[in-house]
């Protein structure tokens, strides 16, 4: 059977409704015929001209804030990439006929965004219910002061919910911003490794509530050696943030005294107990030999560090996982294992943000690790870096926070 040739165009003229196209910054695109007609604007007088321009806010309302409102909503979806959708607004339009002549209109917006194929925003979708008459119906004898009484009720319920939002939207903006400024200070940029090379990454999780605590570590051990940490807090926001920079430092201190990789995570799981919020984090940490060409490793619940060799085979160092940090009751010693390595190996550490997704068992996100691995083998820390977050984490961003160390061996 021959599929229908769909005029899309044609479609999006005739949806029911108030649809219109804008650009990121707020330009109309295109609007379908019932946005035209219910607006009393042509299209002539709405393509490529600022939304605020065509529709500024009416200056006799003292209270009006739907300008404002409508504009903080469509660039939340743009910066989010998410829909947003608004509480009943009041939000009065102007007669084209007779300037100075204002109609009152109440709308339920929501707005949402159109990705390209490079994750990012390329249009928003502004649909509109005008509910103007639901908002002013009236009901029986007497109807008229009751239906008055209603509509007042209605909106001020409305622009409460709505400036209760706003208000709760700015403080997770803040807290985000200040708990992605404190991993910024506490994750250092690799220092200098002699002749050896090595590329670090961190991407922050999507939304405003999904700040986590996240973090890596290298340390210059005595000798030709090199320690390299990664870690991951339960949690979110400034306190899983201010959590990992004491368990970090920590680990970094341990790192420089312990006898391996597995007594520095016993110190860790020690001083881990007497701070709230660590409990069920996960860390894992390999110390590499160059002299010897070993590497000695140990896992706190962690996933496996994977050490891609130079014919693109990769194996995943999972002989020494134990539960993650205040997991056990008991203090016990805690597993080590070591593995040989040759000139132009390289060794990967990560946090699950790469690899791990809600709908999937972890072992299809191992996978989808190794064959980027071994697709990149030939490429150096940084570019292999940049293409495994390219081909790992969705265009659209992840809900959890990606730490990446690149270390070639």
């Amino acid at each position: 059977m021959r599929e229908p040739q769909i005029d899309h165009a044609a479609v999006f003229r005739a949806l029911p409704g108030m649809v219109a196209l804008l650009t990121p910054e707020l330009v109309y695109a295109d609007v379908n015929d019932d946005f035209v007609r219910i607006t009393g604007r042509s299209r002539e007088e709405l393509i490529g001209r600022y939304i605020f321009d065509v529709f500024p806010e009416n200056p006799h309302d003292d209270a009006a804030a739907g300008m404002r409102e409508t504009r903080e909503s469509m660039l939340r979806a743009v910066a989010t990439g998410e829909r947003d959708t608004m509480a009943v607004l009041r939000y009065d339009i102007e007669d084209s006929q007779h300037p100075g002549l204002w109609h009152e209109h109440f709308w339920s917006p929501v707005n949402a965004p159109v990705l390209g194929a490079d994750g990012k925003v390329t249009l928003i979708v502004h649909r509109v219910e005008e509910v103007t008459e639901l908002i002013r119906a009236r009901g029986g004898p007497g109807g008229d002061s009751r239906a008055r009484a209603l509509e007042a009720d209605l909106y001020a319920r409305a622009r409460e919910l709505q400036e209760v939002n706003e208000r709760l939207r700015k403080a997770h903006a803040h807290e985000r911003e200040v708990a992605l400024a404190l991993q910024e200070a506490l994750l250092p940029a690799p220092g200098p490794l002699g002749h050896h090379q090595a590329a670090v990454r961190y991407r922050p999780a999507v939304g405003a509530l999904n700040v986590c605590g996240d973090w890596y570590d290298l340390v210059d051990l005595p000798g030709d050696c090199l320690a390299v940490a990664v870690g991951d807090v339960v949690g979110h926001g400034l306190a899983a943030a201010c959590v990992m920079g004491q368990l970090r430092s920590a680990l970094s201190a341990a790192t420089r005294v312990a006898d391996g990789p597995a007594r520095a995570l016993e110190a860790l799981g020690l001083y881990a107990r007497s701070v709230e919020g660590a409990e069920s984090t996960t860390a894992a940490t390999a110390f590499v030999d160059w002299g010897t060409h070993t590497l000695t490793y140990s896992s706190a619940g962690h996933l496996p560090p994977a050490l891609l060799h130079p014919d693109g085979t990769v194996t995943f160092l999972d002989q020494a996982t134990d539960p993650p940090l205040g997991a056990s009751v008991e203090h016990s010693e805690r597993p080590e294992a070591s593995a040989p390595f040759t000139e132009g190996a390289t060794l990967v550490l990560y946090t699950d943000g790469l690899v791990e997704r809600r709908t999937e068992d972890i072992d299809i996100g191992l996978a989808r690790l190794a064959r980027s691995l071994g697709a990149h083998r030939e490429a150096g820390p940084e570019d292999l870096a940049d293409a495994l977050l390219t081909d790992l984490l969705p265009p659209t961003g992840t809900t959890d926070d990606t730490a990446l160390v690149v270390i070639r061996l």
